[in-house]
């Protein structure tokens, strides 16, 4: 193995261990791995930018506009509403899911198609009468099987075909994956409807679990010149609240738990009140209380300005594993937390002293332009604005969708190709407004397209210093497998990456050992590609491995075990489905 070799795999394993265990955000990792690559002489310049001229990669930053469009315009909610319909039962539920969630994601981004399906789909289960836990881990798994089967469905299918046009020179068609992705959308619903969804929990009842989802505790204080001190908690308005009651008072260090209604209220009393999210408003509303953290108040906003917004925290939020207090999320962000909810459970004590984790879920009060500056920022996962209905557009939802199919057809029939047809459609959103300029600059989001492009300079530096190719022997063993058991190996070995790192990091430096291992075997590179394109797209068994899975933990209230035992059984008949198909359509 050679020194730049080496070098490679020594640079490849500290991306692994600084995105596994420490919080530096995957752009940052990735960025700098590149450039010490350039900096050691690995890589010229040439190679380590061939990522930023990609046309994959370029294509993703255009649909992130055109997913912008549909989203601004409502299309999707729209057509969600038309196709979920009233079933009778969970599984019937489950299966109404199947077809709006896959069909639009093989179109969009599955990421946008998941935020915007999630109150939609929570709002469904409450009508239903349904824990809304039984519904949106598989509408996660579902838009993942929705987006293996188009090039366009997820970004991990264009930057592979990207990688496949700078090997052979040959694209991937606009359908040609349907091939292998229909059957999986098959073969993965059928086995979740009749297996996997009888792992998923029903936390807290059927109407129950849908409210502790949203349910947080809002700490309230009566100020020393109030005048609802010495007054009861009947004679306060406190007795009977629409959204939520009070839970207990604290009072000189002491907890007062049983609050009955002719408890008198005294100066400086912290009143914890328990509810949905709209008993914020209700007990803000309140003369005479006032928010107990000192957070809303110092916000530069007038009162009609204010509303209430949920966030999910993502990953590279930078706040994480700090307490509320130190994370300075008030100056940071322009939003006071009022509430915070994990897992679907209220967490208890003071917000200030509260360490942030990934997928906590929120409640802030801000203002409508956090929802506009925030919605596609990698800091939060999911941004919602409560009631956010006026805020769309309707009128341009079937123009929005004209677009989109319009950009199908001008691939299909060959007049473009998928990134020219792209960028019509993205010219199409803007000249029409379905989208601003100023919604489609902050819908790209840049950290994706970072971590892409860099990715790219590894997968480079992989093969360029035969650091792929030692990899490949060191698979082989001097044996020589048969091209299917090697396959497997390959769909394993992306599996697994792509659940400790992002899933387009993953595909990029499995795309060059993949290589690798078909020049070894003297058979074609097309199913080993192919194979890691799905593989990638495939996670199950982790929230953390996709970012949809991550999505929905908090509005669903699971556990990390959830995710292994519904995802398990997807692993084991999407894995074996892809490997048993894939060689039968691109030949060894």
């Amino acid at each position: 193995m050679s020194p730049d070799a080496h070098l490679t795999l020594l640079t490849i394993g500290a991306v692994f261990a600084a995105l596994i265990f420490t919080r530096v955000s995957a752009d940052l990792v990735l960025a700098a791995a590149m450039a010490v690559l350039l900096v050691l002489g690995v890589l010229t310049p040439e190679q380590a930018l061939v990522g930023f001229s990609n046309p994959g990669v370029l294509t993703v930053a255009v649909l992130y506009v055109i997913a912008a469009g549909l989203k601004q315009t409502g299309a999707v909610r729209w057509l969600a509403d038309q196709l979920l319909g009233v079933p009778r039962s969970a599984r019937g539920a489950q299966f109404r899911l199947i077809a709006p969630t896959a069909g639009l994601s093989a179109f969009m981004n599955n990421t946008a198609v998941v935020a915007m399906f999630i109150p939609a789909v929570q709002e469904w289960s409450r009508r239903l009468g349904l824990s809304a836990s039984r519904l949106l881990m598989p509408l996660s798994y579902f838009a993942i099987l929705g987006g293996t089967c188009t090039l366009i469905g997820t970004s991990t299918n264009l930057v592979v075909d990207g990688l496949i046009q700078s090997t052979s020179g040959d694209a991937l068609g606009l359908f040609e994956l349907a091939w292998v992705g229909v059957p999986l959308i098959l073969v993965g619903s059928l086995v979740f409807l009749l297996i996997a969804h009888r792992f998923l929990p029903e936390r807290g009842g059927l109407m129950q679990q849908m409210e502790s989802a949203r349910e947080y505790s809002v700490d309230m204080r009566v100020p020393e010149a109030s005048f609802l001190a010495g007054k009861t908690i009947v004679e306060a308005g406190l007795r009977n609240l629409a959204y939520g009651y009070l839970m207990e008072i604290e009072r000189g260090g002491r907890l007062m738990s049983a609050v009955g209604p002719e408890t008198v209220l005294e100066a400086g009393d912290l009143l914890r009140f328990i509810g949905e999210p709209r008993c914020a408003d209700e007990v803000r509303s309140i003369r005479g209380l006032a928010p107990a953290n000192g957070g809303s108040e110092k916000l530069a906003l007038e009162s009609h300005r204010r509303c209430l917004i949920e966030v999910v925290l993502g990953p590279d939020f930078p706040g994480l594993g700090k307490n509320v207090r130190d994370a300075r999320f008030r100056s940071n962000y322009g939003a006071a937390i009022l509430a915070i909810s994990r897992r679907g459970e209220r967490l208890k004590g003071k917000i200030g002293d509260i360490r942030l984790q990934v997928g906590d879920t929120l409640l802030l009060e801000g203002s409508p332009d956090f929802v506009d500056q925030y919605r596609f920022r990698r800091d939060f996962l999911l941004v919602s604005l409560l009631n956010d209905a006026g805020r769309i557009d309707h009128r341009k939802a079937p123009l929005s969708a004209l677009i989109l199919v319009g950009m199908v057809l001008l691939n299909v029939f060959g007049l473009l190709s998928v990134f020219e047809s792209a960028l019509v459609a993205a010219g199409a959103m803007l000249a029409t407004r379905c989208v601003t300029s100023t919604q489609a600059r902050r819908a790209i989001d840049y950290q994706v397209l970072t971590v892409i492009a860099a990715s790219f300079a590894l997968g480079q530096a992989m093969q360029v210093s035969g650091a792929a190719d030692s990899i490949a022997g060191l698979i082989l063993g001097g044996a020589s497998l048969h091209p299917w058991v090697a396959l497997a190996l390959v769909y394993l070995m992306t599996a697994i990456m792509t659940e400790l790192i992002t899933n387009n990091a993953a595909a990029v430096l499995m795309f060059p050992i993949a290589v690798a291992l078909a020049n070894q075997l003297d058979v074609s590179f097309m199913p080993y590609a192919i194979t890691v394109m799905f593989a990638a797209s495939a996670s199950f068994l982790s929230p953390i491995g996709y970012q949809t899975n991550l999505m929905v933990m908090g509005p669903g209230g699971y556990h990390f075990t959830d995710y292994l035992r519904t995802g398990l059984p997807m692993t084991l008949a999407v894995g074996s489905t892809v490997v048993g198909l894939v060689p039968l359509i691109w030949g060894f």
